[in-house]
């Protein structure tokens, strides 16, 4: 089936040509052309083809948008409606030039770059300043603003409050309505403008560093802010790069440098660079200025891992050309690690890769909050509902809508302006919970506002490196093919290689070495002796790792070891390179008896067991792509002149290379189901005559400026055959403690678990077996790579008919599918079980985190520990930063920062759990608290003949909300339905939640009912019971409003805390006291009848028996409910707590 469908639309030919003529029939020379990109868009409607789609679908789709402008033009009417229309139109159209000239982005362009010129520049680059903040001086406040009142809740009470301006709309005190909203604003505004403070404070740091620049009259110290394209920079040791630069020099005799990356793609290890030939060649510092020098360099881009430039020197006879690629770059935010080097700007600013690699923060909002505020449009909808109804039992007397108006304020405890606060506080107090949490220490909650999102989380994405695994490896595996040397065996290695080392080192001294290699040796079984030592010298050359020596303590201070062997102490030794795996496979060599001791850009000592040194001129080095899968190095022995061709990688990549064999596929199976990561070695022996003229085909392809990568590789390739197979090699990437635990609770809370990574295919899937996020029992589909449409669709389809099973992506082959089938791309992952996205670049995690929101509107979980995981952190609706070796960037963008990835499965089971359970339930008891109150004010005016007149006046209004009643609501936040080891127990507890049934539409008309019911009771209570006491009405009602309030809180309680206990007798006290200095307020409307409140009478019998009655009537119903439905439908959690 899906081979018959064309993955392209058929167009007629007709059609073809009208585009055509509309693109070309542009009026003269200055006429405006629809560009080629405008073009791409307007056909962009074919990228939303259907997968499954027949022949005549892609032929119906046929639209010719070019015509549909003229159309327009033509169709136009004459007349007013024209020119009405028309004016509206013109109007429209300037608003929208407004909008895209304000959003419009500056297309970016390939550059030349004069070096220490920046006056030569052609067109205007932005400035180089870090810039994190959210507002300025002048957006502060409107924001801040903005952000309160776009919701519903607040928006809602400003409207109230404001209203309280108007004399005849005036009920009760001013502060009862503005003192809630003020303090609610305050707070809000305190909070963001520290925070924006702080942000402030960070950038003014970073942007106000001294760099050393180099002008023709020397050095001068110049701002990291102030620095421009063309600039020559000095970066020192252990500085930060300030903008990307082209690396022209370095002190290093080597001519190439290290620098850290962890900040930018999260990888620890340390990457060599190599300065350009032409400047470093260059007698002194400022002779950079005597030559006339140019750098080509492409646009800006995201992509991180790849560079294509030229370096050109026109001043010399001929003209010097050198290709640039990644090696010769020095990115922004990178630290330098050896020597100082001298670059040349080439981006800036927002151009750099890092900024182009970083998203906006966003403000996070909570699905909690958003369901509340759409209860608040329903509770609103009935006080409007309400307040029509008491109008019209009114008739519709004098001015009605004034009435009306003064209706929907007296009902506006309705929606109760407590919410916030409350809801905002009882974050706060879950966030200290968690933080003072003893079982995860070092956690911190960074954004307070948001803990209960943590209970409703689906989708969990995670970082690999230093997340799961703690980046450190360990050599464990070596097989030869007949024989397989594990860690027990590593003695047997060593005495290997040691006997051979002596028998070559005999044969060495004996006899005069042969200059020339003879490749055409006859083939004889060798000994396992020199085979072993074959792989393991295979290994210890094959790889692109620096020994760095640190100088002796009390030592000369600038000493380098270079000199001679006895410098090369193991004490002061450490090994750095690009990847751990490589220094870990040097560190076994070692280990074995072959050291690494040295190593320039063209030449490689190692040490024997016997402590001679062996000399290795390095005539090239190929690094590893995640195209090719590979790396390579061609090596000359000093000793023997032998030229050897060493090359070692993923085994897809080595099987088509190497000889004939029948079992690397299936070695390599094993240990990869051993969770090791395999890399396989081969060599192949070269002919002075074969290399020389590989050699200058080689120089050829990197020198060209069109599609060089492929012409480098087709030279590499006529090399790449027939190659000897030495060994494969397993290396172990330790996972961090209890990942698997972890893993396996959060699978049974029903959290989805995805891992984005930046690693390698391979590595990332054997971590993903090692570490049981996919189990041992399922499939695993590697989704092919694909470039086109075409292959996408095939892939997607084939992908369709798998059932079950894990899915391996590669960040390219994503990028593909998104352009063309998003939609059924997520879709489809989403029905795996785990799914594993490799070779991710920062923007790429955050893209996958933003569809999964907007495809599935679940709440998704974003983890990682580096600064490249910082964008997907910040996307995520709740962020999680581990304090890890990669520093400490994705803890302060992240929402809560933990120490270790352990501690995750606690913050959610337990804490997300009751933080979300203690939220639903504090929210809808204060709407609770709203509602009854608001019932009472509706009876008691249809008594009183629909007079919208208050029943409580200010203060008690005040009290109600917050002294008498808020220490015992609060308290809720301390209420636990299960320990937290039960939770821990039955992760399963946690599948419920994602359902959102602690806060429904059906559990908010639960609230609404009780409340009805015991507004109803307490009001026509209080009038029945008194009919001769009844100006003591609102003394009555009220103390039985506050008592059935403290009632009901222990109602909801599930577990009692002492705190809850003191809370509930500290609220009746405050009341009792407070009679005494309030009983002005105890009568009935404006003036209050004389009624004061009676101590004598609130003393005696009749009152206290009357009182509890009402409140036994309201509540005691409430308790045998809720007692029966525990007995006859026992909520999930009761079964384990009994």
């Amino acid at each position: 089936m899906a081979d018959r469908i064309p993955l392209y639309p058929v167009r007629s030919a007709a059609a073809a040509n009208r585009k055509r003529a509309a693109y070309y029939s542009a009026a003269g020379p200055g006429a405006e052309r629809p560009s080629r990109y405008q073009l791409e868009d307007e056909s962009a409607h074919l990228d939303e083809m259907p997968l499954m789609m027949s022949e005549e679908g892609f032929e119906n789709d046929e639209s010719d948008y070019h015509s549909l402008p003229r159309a327009r033009i033509t169709q136009r009417t004459r007349g007013l409606e024209w020119f009405v229309c028309g004016g509206w139109f013109l109007c429209s159209s300037c608003c929208d030039w407004l909008i895209n000239v304000c959003q419009r982005k500056r297309e970016l362009r390939a550059r030349t770059v004069w070096l220490g010129h920046p006056e030569k520049c052609e067109e205007k680059h932005p400035r180089n300043s870090i810039k994190n903040q959210k507002y300025n001086v002048f957006t502060f406040i409107p924001g801040v603003l903005y952000e309160q009142f776009k919701f519903f809740l607040n928006l809602y009470f400003l409207v109230v409050s404001c209203s309280q301006f108007v004399p005849a709309l005036k009920i009760g005190y001013l502060y009862t309505y503005w003192a809630p909203l003020g303090f609610v604003l305050a707070v809000t505004i305190t909070r963001e403008a520290i925070d924006e403070f702080r942000r402030f404070q960070r950038d003014k740091e970073v942007n106000s560093q001294l760099y050393s620049k180099l002008t023709v009259r020397g050095k001068e110290q110049v701002k990291s802010s102030d620095i421009q394209v063309g600039d020559l920079i000095i970066v020192e040791k252990n500085q930060r790069v300030p903008s990307d630069m082209v690396f022209l020099r370095t002190s290093e005799k080597a001519g190439s440098c290290f620098i850290r990356t962890d900040q930018l793609d999260g990888e620890t290890d340390w990457k060599l660079k190599v300065a350009v030939s032409c400047t470093q060649r260059l007698p002194a510092l400022g002779d950079l200025f005597s030559i006339n020098a140019y750098v080509h360099a492409q646009k800006p881009l995201m992509d991180i891992h790849s560079f294509e430039g030229t370096f050109t020197r026109e001043d010399s006879d001929p003209p010097i050309h050198e290709s640039l690629s990644i090696e010769n770059t020095l990115w922004a935010s990178t630290i330098v690690a050896s020597g100082t080097v001298i670059g040349v700007v080439i981006y800036t600013g927002k151009e750099t890769r890092s900024v182009m690699n970083t998203s906006n923060p966003k403000n996070k909002v909570g699905l909690l909050d958003l369901e509340l505020n759409q209860l608040t449009k329903a509770l609103f909808l009935a006080l409007v509902a309400l307040s029509v109804v008491m109008v019209t039992l009114q008739g519709f007397v004098g001015p009605w809508y004034r009435n009306l108006f003064r209706f929907l304020l007296l009902f506006s405890y309705i929606i109760p302006i407590s919410l916030r606060v409350n809801l905002d506080m009882g974050k706060a107090a879950c966030g200290w919970l968690i933080m003072a949490d003893g079982s995860i220490p070092g956690t911190v909650v960074r954004t307070s506002t948001i803990p209960e999102e943590l209970g409703r989380l689906v989708y969990l994405l995670t970082d690999k490196t230093g997340t799961l695994t703690q980046n450190e490896m360990v050599f464990k595996r070596l097989h030869l093919g007949t024989v397989s040397y594990g860690m027990d065996t590593m003695d047997e290695i060593q005495s290997h290689v040691r006997d051979s080392c002596l028998q070559l080192h005999s044969q060495a001294t004996s006899s005069t070495p042969p200059r020339k290699a003879q490749s055409s040796a006859p083939k004889v079984r060798k000994s396992v002796s020199s085979r072993v030592h074959e792989a393991v010298k295979a290994i210890a050359l094959c790889h692109n790792v620096t020994p760095v020596y640190e100088p002796r303590a009390g030592g000369a201070g600038d000493a380098e070891y270079t000199e001679v062997d006895q410098e090369f102490s193991d004490e002061n030794r450490a090994y750095q390179a690009a990847s751990p795996d490589e220094v870990a496979l040097v560190q076994w060599t070692e280990s074995v008896g072959l050291t690494l001791v040295n190593r320039d850009l063209t030449s490689m000592q190692l040490r024997t067991p016997s402590g001679q040194i062996l000399t290795y001129s390095v005539l090239q080095t190929f690094p590893f792509t995640s195209e090719s899968k590979r790396m390579g190095v061609i090596v000359r022995d000093e000793s023997t002149a032998e030229i050897t061709f060493y090359m070692k990688g993923a085994d897809v990549a080595m099987s088509t290379i190497v000889q004939y064999n029948d079992w690397l596929e299936e070695e390599c199976g094993n240990m990869a189901r051993e969770g090791l990561r395999t890399l396989v070695v081969a060599k192949r022996t070269l002919t002075e005559e074969q290399y020389q003229d590989f050699e200058s085909r080689h120089a050829q392809a990197r020198l060209s400026v069109h599609d060089r990568a492929l012409k480098v590789a087709a030279v590499l390739e006529s090399l790449e055959r027939d190659m000897q197979l030495l060994c494969v090699t397993g290396v172990e990437d330790r996972l961090q403690e209890h990942v698997r635990p972890t893993l396996e609770t959060l699978r049974n809370a029903g959290i989805k678990i995805w891992m984005l990574t930046g690693d390698k295919l391979e590595t990332a899937t054997c971590i993903a077996k090692s570490s049981h996020l996919v189990s041992r029992t399922q499939d695993i589909h590697v989704f092919r790579p694909v470039t086109s449409r075409g292959e996408a669709h095939l892939e997607l389809n084939a992908f369709r008919r798998k059932h079950d099973c894990a899915l391996v992506i590669s960040g390219d082959s994503l990028e593909v599918c998104l352009r063309y089938y998003e939609h059924e791309l997520v879709e489809l992952a989403c029905q795996c079980p785990a799914v594993v996205c490799c070779r991710c670049s920062p923007t790429q995690k955050a893209r996958i985190v933003k569809l999964l929101r907007q495809h599935t509107h679940r709440r998704t979980c974003a983890i990682g520990d580096g600064g490249n995981d910082v964008s997907m952190i910040q996307a995520a609706d709740c962020g999680i930063g581990i304090e890890g070796k990669e520093g400490k960037a994705a803890s302060l963008a992240a929402d809560f920062s933990i120490r270790r990835f352990e501690h995750v499965g606690r913050l959610l089971v337990v804490h997300g759990r009751s933080s979300y359970k203690r939220s639903a339930a504090l929210g809808q008891f204060v709407m609770h608290r709203g509602l009854v109150i608001s019932t009472m004010q509706a009876v008691f005016s249809s008594v009183f003949y629909f007079a919208s007149v208050p029943l409580y006046q200010g203060f008690l209004m005040v009290g109600y909300a917050t002294v008498y009643t808020m220490f015992p609501v609060f308290s809720l936040v301390l209420d636990q339905d299960v320990k937290p080891e039960m939770a821990m127990l039955y992760p399963e507890l946690y599948k419920d939640l994602t359902k959102g049934r602690s806060l429904s539409f059906k559990t908010f008309l639960v609230w609404v009912l009780i409340s009805v019911y015991q507004g109803g009771i307490l009001m026509y209570g209080a009038l029945v019971l008194f009919e001769s006491e009844f100006v003591h009405v609102v003394a009555i009602s009220f103390t039985a409003l506050v008592l059935t309030e403290l009632l009901m809180v222990a109602l909801t309680v599930r577990t009692w805390h002492w705190l809850m206990v003191v809370a509930e007798f500290l609220s009746l006290g405050c009341y009792v006291a407070s009679l005494a200095f309030l009983n002005e307020y105890f009568g009935i409307g404006r003036a209050s009848f004389g009624a004061f409140l009676d101590v004598a009478f609130i003393t005696t019998m009749t009152f206290l028996w009357k009182v509890s009655a009402i409140t036994v009537v309201s509540c005691l119903p409430l308790y045998i409910l809720k007692y029966l439905k525990r007995k006859l439908s026992p909520p999930s959690y009761s079964k384990l707590t009994s």
